[in-house]
């Protein structure tokens, strides 16, 4: 895990030379919304894109993670199946239900059974590197070969490229300032919860460091964004929670009314629980900032790891879920 982690700049080069040489075949219908499925290290790539688009694409990207599908998917979705394996039993069931609808599909895969099915039904597919012991840590390849998707069927510019490789240049630079902000936090929420708060535009951050606290760190925690959680989660920090480490993750540009009510929040919490930490992102542009905190996240939950002494790559109980399953008819 600590050397996939490492080579998410590379990641990133990679993804934009497989997306740049992709070829897709252009619309021949109206498209009214895009529907990306996708689960786990997969799915989450969807939440990043529809984020970093919603000033640019004038229509509604929405995820879906489950087996079913809205009822408003019909020939004027355009959907886009994520898997990295290629095997997610929910990504293809979803699929299968997609294909009575008409809509146009692009696939993104390393291999399995979804490239196999793109080949079979001549959907356009874009195949990404297989190797990768653990599809969470491929965040760069799904957000990126969506973000191209959009560009060459004419939803988003090609900005995205220059501001891609901004981020890399962000993140290699200040890569040492990365890790000595990873081990300090990972050694103030080792031993508590953490509770990761953000502004509603970096939930995805959020929810990617909550994951990784999961799979990796193999600790349980949560998340909330501001503004929503000041009319419900607030009123629960009542009493003194020693056992709890709260994260802020924030911009130097989010909204002022955002801000202030951040600085709020900071004064409420902090006599009630003792151990807290902001993170602030860096550089110019929302893939900048969200890269750079995803790396950031990354290495906490690989310090808090080893400050736990588990392993950040093993996942035995999905196996185990996974294999259960296997034995029941779909």
């Amino acid at each position: 895990m600590k050397n996939m982690i490492s080579r998410f700049p590379e990641q990133l080069r990679e993804a934009v030379e497989i997306g740049r040489n992709s070829d897709l075949k252009p619309l021949d219908q109206a498209v009214n919304q895009i529907f990306v499925v996708g689960l786990g290290g997969s799915g989450i790539g969807g939440n990043f894109v529809a984020e970093i688009i919603r000033d640019m694409c004038s229509v509604p990207y929405l995820v879906g993670k489950s087996y079913d599908i809205p009822k408003y998917i019909d020939k004027n979705t355009l959907a886009i199946i994520s898997s990295y394996s290629g095997n997610t039993e929910e990504t293809l069931h979803a699929m299968g239900l997609i294909e009575k609808t008409g809509a146009r599909i692009i696939c993104i895969a390393s291999g399995g059974k979804l490239i196999e099915r793109a080949q079979d039904k001549n959907y356009d597919f874009i195949q990404v590197p297989t190797g990768w012991d653990s599809p969470r840590a491929c965040l760069g390849y799904s957000i990126v070969q969506q973000l191209f998707i959009l560009n060459k069927l004419g939803f988003i510019s090609e900005k995205f490229e220059e501001e891609i490789t901004d981020a890399i240049q962000l993140i290699q630079h200040d890569i040492q300032n990365v890790h000595d902000d990873a081990k300090k936090i990972a050694a103030i929420i080792h031993e508590k919860t953490t509770v990761i708060y953000a502004v509603d535009r970096l939930e995805p951050v959020a929810i990617r460091l909550r994951q990784q606290l999961n799979e990796n760190a193999k600790t349980l925690c949560w998340h909330h964004v501001v503004p929503e959680m000041n009319h419900n989660e607030l009123v629960g920090w009542k009493d003194e929670r020693p056992d709890l480490a709260f994260v802020i993750l924030r911009n130097h540009d989010d909204l002022e009314r955002n801000q202030k009510r951040i600085d709020i929040i900071k004064n409420i919490i902090s006599e009630l629980s003792f151990s807290w930490i902001e993170i602030f992102s860096q550089g110019n542009s929302r893939i900048e900032h969200m890269f750079y905190l995803v790396h950031v996240c990354d290495w906490i939950s690989w310090y808090l790891a080893d400050l736990r002494n588990v392993d950040a790559t093993e996942i035995k109980v999905i196996d185990y879920l996974k294999s259960e399953l296997a034995k029941l008819p779909l």
